[in-house]
Formats: structure tokens, C-alpha cells, sequence
């Protein structure tokens, strides 16, 4: 893939020189990179995993390729919402991702910094700072932000609406789970739902939304099947499939689309092996630049990540009746939204359905929720019986990931796991002679 690397060395250093006239050679990358996952897809991978890269590649290509069809959004806005209008929703930390496909992400936040942007500001929040306070990257129409679960998330729309005009509407997510607060929430979404509706000149029709919701409703259920089958089968994947699943459950949730591409993962998953390996349900942001996590993960059949509780936020029924209600309680029930118990405890009961044999979080530098609630969910495990390790990195600053702190970490965590079920098998070896 020397062409590849040739032209993001060249996209990078043009970037760098000149910010604001290169939009379209960036552009190009993304349209040629979604031509190659259709190609030439990556070997090694599962195809349902393939499909998966094309899909999410081709989603952020052609959106940008439109600048009037997409708003900008964090990655927990309703996409539903956006949906059914027949506008994509590109959150900002994805987007961040993709411009860290070209090594742009130390110019971007080294750029915001420099223009008075505070260090210990999440980095995925900088990188997207930099790129737009730069001129790298065209702004909408519109974005739109929920208080779940970052707290940069305001200051960071604002700052955009503050610098170049982009107009946002801030949803405030309320903590409590009850009739008041699901109301309360509801009708933010319906103020939305007519302030796209007045931007946009497009009628908003709630049958559209109601049908969008009964997809997303189908694709939940098809999920969980697709969670138990990975956690018993051997499925190749990257690092990067589990981010490109994490995107497509908050941006492309109610598509068609998407749930035929569950349902095709899942036929394959029915005739893939039994996986025989060690199985890791994952903690919250994935550094899929990490080389050695990719070393250990990357088409493992030693180590598979079974799922990840950002992919798994939100699972339950939601009542197409009533849209909006329906969405309202979806995001006041995200497993992101209150108290970082209420999150180890829904992470418990993902654990008790796929039963990994371990946990890993990933502690991302400058997430305070991440990093202040880890040691709850330690507890959490260890009251469960299962095994859990804490990392410290940035998801996509490779300046704040040290390569050998991790390397150290994670081998002496996997070689803990494998003795003990090595010790395992002896006991049971020794019990069944003795018997």
C-alpha cells in the first residue's frame, strides 16, 4: 500500500503548509480509500467486517462530498431525528478519527492549543478544533450536541458557533430516569425536529421517524444475536472494526442498510469456528492506532474482543408509538448518562450475557468519567469474578500513548489469564482422576 502512504505524506505536508487550500485533496483520500475498501478489501478480516470498513468509509466520504446533506453532531445526537429529514449526522469524534488517517492529528491539536484551546481538553474535541479553526474542513448548516456524556461537548459547538457561525442546538440530557425528565427531553427533541424542519425547507414527517425507530428496534434484536454468536466464534477483526461498529450503531442506527449488514454478519458468524481463545469485552474508546494492541487483537485467534459497552450503550425496546418519547428515553438510559455505577452496573449485566473472560478499559487522556470511575468498575468485576486491567493512553494523540508502558501491561495481564486457565485445566484434570 505504498501509493496509500505516498498520498497521505503528501496530504499531510500540504495540510501543514497550507490549511486552507487543501479541503479537496483530503476529500479525494476519502472518496479513493472508500473505492479501495469495496475493491480491495483488507485481507484476513472476516467479510462481514469488510463490508463493515466500505460502509462506514463510504458513509463519511460521500456526506462530506454534500456539505447540505449532513448536520455535525457529538457522538450521542439522534441520528434518528437528522434521519428523517434524509440528512447524515457526522459526529465530531469520528470525523476527528479520519483526519488522524492522514497523521493530522498532532498539526490540528497542536494548532488549537496554539490559538488559546486548554491542554487538557479531549483530544478528539482538539484535533476537530484545529481542523476547523484552521480552514482545513468546510462547516455546515447546523450541528447539533447533547450534554451526554463529555462535558466538552458545549463549550466545544459553542466555540464553533463563537468562530465560524455554525448555529447548534444543545440538548440537555437530564440525569433522572423518570416521567418528568423522559417529557422534559421529549420536547427538546420535538423544538429540534422544527428547527431542522425551518433550516432545512423540508417537511418533517413523524411516520418516517416512527418507521426508523422499528428498524433500529429490528437491528437491536439481530445485535444481540450477533454479540453471543462473537462471543462463542472465531470472527476476525481489527481494532479499527470494533470503532467502525461503534460509528455505525450511533450514526447509521435505523437504516436499512446497516441491519442487512447485521444480519449478514450474523449467517456468517453461524458457519464461522469455535473460538477457543480468551474472550475481552472492551471499555470505552478503542486506540486503534496502537501497535501493540493491534499486535495482540488484530485477527487473534489467541484474543478476541467480543464486544465493547460503546457499541452496547443502549439496547432496549423502544416504543415507535411515540418517537419521540422513545428517543428521549434511549439517550436519559444510555449507559453513559448519570452515575458511573449506573454504568458498571449496566456493564455487569453485558458481562453476565457474554460472559468474557476478561475486562479491558481503555483510560483516555483527558476523560475525566473514564479515568475517575474505573476503579468502581474494578470492583464491579471482581465482584463478578472477572479479571479487569486499566490502561492510560489517548485514543488518537499517539503522543500520549506510550507504546511501552502498554506492552508491559497488557503481556503480563494476558499471560495472568492464560496461566490461570491453564491452572484451571490441571484442577479439573486432577479432580477427574481423583474421582
Amino acid at each position: 500500500m505504498w501509493i496509500a502512504d505516498k498520498y497521505i505524506d503528501h496530504v499531510k505536508k500540504d495540510t501543514e503548509a497550507r490549511p486552507g487550500e487543501c479541503w479537496n485533496e483530503m476529500l479525494l483520500g476519502f472518496q479513493l480509500n472508500k473505492l479501495r475498501t469495496k475493491l480491495l478489501p483488507k485481507k484476513g478480516l472476516s467479510r462481514g467486517y469488510q463490508k463493515l470498513e466500505a460502509m462506514m468509509m463510504s458513509f463519511v466520504a460521500d456526506s462530506l462530498a454534500r456539505p447540505d446533506s449532513y448536520v455535525w453532531g457529538n457522538i450521542f445526537a439522534p441520528c434518528e431525528i437528522m434521519g428523517a429529514f434524509g440528512l447524515s449526522t457526522l459526529s465530531i469524534e469520528c470525523l476527528a478519527c479520519y483526519f488522524s488517517g492522514y497523521h493530522l492529528e498532532d498539526f490540528f491539536i497542536d494548532y488549537a492549543q496554539n490559538t488559546g484551546i486548554a491542554p487538557t481538553l479531549c483530544s478528539y474535541h482538539k484535533t476537530f478544533v484545529g481542523a476547523i479553526d484552521s480552514g482545513a474542513v468546510p462547516v455546515p448548516e447546523y450541528a447539533v450536541t447533547t450534554s451526554l456524556s463529555c462535558d466538552g461537548n458545549l463549550n466545544t459547538f459553542r466555540y464553533l458557533e463563537k468562530k465560524k457561525g455554525v448555529p447548534f442546538t444543545f440538548l440537555d440530557v437530564p440525569y433522572r430516569d423518570d416521567e418528568a425528565s423522559v417529557d422534559y427531553l421529549a420536547e427538546q427533541l420535538k423544538d429540534f425536529a422544527a428547527e431542522l424542519e425551518r433550516r432545512f425547507g423540508r417537511p418533517f414527517q413523524e411516520e418516517k421517524l416512527r418507521d426508523i425507530i422499528r428498524i433500529e428496534n429490528e437491528t437491536k434484536r439481530e445485535l444481540v444475536r450477533f454479540f453471543q454468536l462473537q462471543s462463542e466464534r472465531y470472527y476476525p477483526g481489527e481494532l479499527i472494526s470494533h470503532l467502525y461498529m461503534m460509528m455505525g450503531m450511533h450514526l447509521l442506527i435505523g437504516t436499512q442498510e446497516f441491519l442487512d449488514l447485521i444480519r449478514f454478519m450474523i449467517k456468517e458468524l453461524e458457519g464461522s469456528p469455535k473460538f477457543e481463545g480468551k474472550k475481552i469485552l472492551w471499555i470505552h474508546l478503542l486506540p486503534f492506532y496502537q501497535e501493540t494492541l493491534q499486535s495482540y487483537f488484530n485477527g487473534s485467534r489467541n484474543y478476541q474482543i467480543i464486544a465493547s459497552d460503546i457499541i452496547l450503550d443502549s439496547a432496549e425496546e423502544m416504543d415507535e408509538t411515540r418517537p419521540f418519547h422513545a428517543l428521549a428515553k434511549k439517550i436519559i438510559r444510555n449507559l453513559y448518562n448519570g452515575s458511573y455505577s449506573h454504568k458498571a452496573e449496566m456493564v455487569g449485566e453485558i458481562a453476565r450475557a457474554l460472559r468474557p473472560d476478561a475486562v479491558i478499559q481503555f483510560c483516555h487522556w483527558g476523560c475525566k468519567q473514564s479515568s475517575g470511575g474505573s476503579i468502581l468498575l474494578k470492583e464491579k468485576m471482581q465482584d463478578m469474578g472477572i479479571p479487569m486491567l486499566i490502561l492510560d493512553g489517548d485514543g488518537i494523540d499517539r503522543r500520549n500513548s506510550h507504546d511501552g508502558q502498554i506492552k508491559t501491561r497488557l503481556e503480563a495481564f494476558l499471560e495472568m489469564l492464560d496461566a490461570g486457565a491453564e491452572e484451571a485445566m490441571t484442577t479439573e484434570g486432577e479432580r477427574k482422576k481423583i474421582c
